[in-house]
């Protein structure tokens, strides 16, 4: 009997990147020669989908930590009955290898050379969020991908979640009637912060290239990659250091303004302002011996946007059992009513008039992980076959960075912003704006538009 790409799909849905009840070997149409960068936790969430997809051979695999390398790629192997080509430098990979399509699931601060580097060497790309750690490197990154023509799909998935989509037809047909006040916020909880001791990197790992044009900091990680000590820099503690990423906000914000922007049919605010610190964490720390994270503990933003305000909080102690729903998400704030859109619990609407009914719509979400990926992943196949934008377009989520990265601005020059989106800049504030970028080290070139 044979499976058509649908029936797969199907029966794949569920499953993600567990694929080992259903082998993948022997299976046909073949036609794109995929690669990734970074064969972590995440990135091999994206894999797993590319594979399912059956139109994807993997050929290449690159991590500059063979601890994570390794057992992924014996994973694909296993899978597959393929044999991809394993690389430390991804530079030596697109030359070698020049794929139809890359995978970008390295920390933020490589996202931009590294998509970059493959637009120009012909391929389409799936990169992670935040698409950048500085703005302008974002925008530079637009400019490469329509220079080259290539497709570049941005892991933001929730645009493609089916209960994201009819909360925005909901909202956008007017039933909360006129939207005044818009609130995102995350809350997990924590308490203070435990410097932890700066350690020799093991030897499976290049430390100096996974720092590439970011700052050398001392190595701060774990020796055991499945048990992963709290607030340690690698593998997955990078968010919170503001030399690799931009905390809470540039993480997880990211997803939230996003879907204000796609909703609200906006592309950027007029201005910002942003406070926040670590007085639960405690000052960060730096030193020979030992450091911590220095991302701040909480933080609260304001966007001034036409016709209505959005504020943006997080916090890292608390616990988060205070919200109704979950702890993610945004409230919409109608004329009509309130609205919550979340995550693992779908979205809510609590009218105004208390005499009518609350209405629900519960997620459909894949593992693992709860994501939807799986959907995000065949938008990009049709957008290559079809020579359209996708659905995450590289502009649409360089707009949607920036909401995030504008407050963290903010929070680093502690006060308030206005922001020219045409231009891309904050007007006449030479201090604000030489934050729009920043140098790299020794040995990388800052991309130029």
């Amino acid at each position: 009997m044979t499976m058509n790409r649908r029936e797969f799909l199907k029966t794949s849905a569920a499953a993600g990147f567990a694929l080992s009840t259903f082998s993948l070997v022997g299976m046909e149409q073949r036609r794109h020669r995929t690669a990734i960068i970074g064969t972590g936790w995440w990135g091999m969430n994206i894999l797993g989908e590319a594979m399912a997809s059956g139109e994807c051979q993997v050929v290449a695999m690159c991590d500059v930590d063979q601890r994570l390398l390794n057992p992924a790629w014996d994973k694909v192997k296993q899978l597959t009955g393929g044999n991809p080509e394993r690389y430390r430098d991804y530079r030596e990979m697109l030359e070698r290898e020049r794929p139809d399509i890359c995978i970008v699931a390295t920390p933020d601060h490589w996202h931009p050379l590294q998509t970059i580097a493959a637009v120009k060497a012909g391929a389409h790309v799936y990169v992670e969020k935040p698409i950048s750690h500085t703005i302008k490197e974002g925008r530079a990154m637009v400019e490469a991908a329509r220079q080259t023509g290539r497709v570049v799909q941005v892991g933001t998935h929730r645009r493609v979640s089916p209960h994201n989509i009819s909360a925005r037809d909901f909202l956008r047909s007017g039933k909360a009637g006129k939207i005044g006040m818009i609130r995102a916020f995350v809350h997990y909880g924590g308490g203070p912060e435990t410097p932890l001791p700066n350690t020799e990197p093991p030897k499976e790992l290049d430390w100096d290239l996974w720092c590439g044009p970011a700052p050398l900091r001392p190595f701060n990680g774990v020796a055991d990659l499945s048990n992963p000590w709290r607030g340690a820099l690698h593998p997955r503690g990078f968010r919170n250091y503001l030399d690799y990423a931009n905390g809470t906000l540039g993480d997880w914000g990211i997803h939230w303004m996003d879907q204000i922007l796609w909703i609200m049919d906006q592309k950027w605010p007029r201005r910002i302002s942003s406070y926040g610190g670590r007085p639960i964490k405690g000052p960060p720390v730096l030193n020979q011996t030992h450091q911590t994270t220095d991302a701040p503990d909480h933080q609260v933003a304001l966007y001034e946007f036409d016709g209505f305000t959005v504020s943006w909080e997080h916090r890292q102690f608390a616990g988060n059992n205070a919200e109704k729903g979950e702890s993610v998400g945004c409230y919409f704030y109608g004329t009509e009513g309130t609205f919550h859109l979340g995550w693992q619990k779908g979205w809510t609407f609590y009218p105004a008039d208390g005499r009518k009914e609350v209405l629900h719509e519960d997620p459909t979400l894949h593992e693992p992980d709860q994501q939807n990926i799986k959907e995000l992943w065949a938008d990009f196949l049709q957008a290559i076959q079809l020579g359209r934008r996708p659905v995450c377009d590289i502009e649409e989520i360089h707009y949607s960075t920036n909401v995030s990265l504008l407050g963290m601005l903010s929070y680093k020059l502690g006060r308030g912003i206005a922001w020219d989106g045409q231009k891309e800049e904050i007007p006449g504030d030479r201090e604000a704006n030489r934050l729009l970028r920043r140098d790299y080290r020794k040995g990388w070139e800052y991309p130029k538009v």
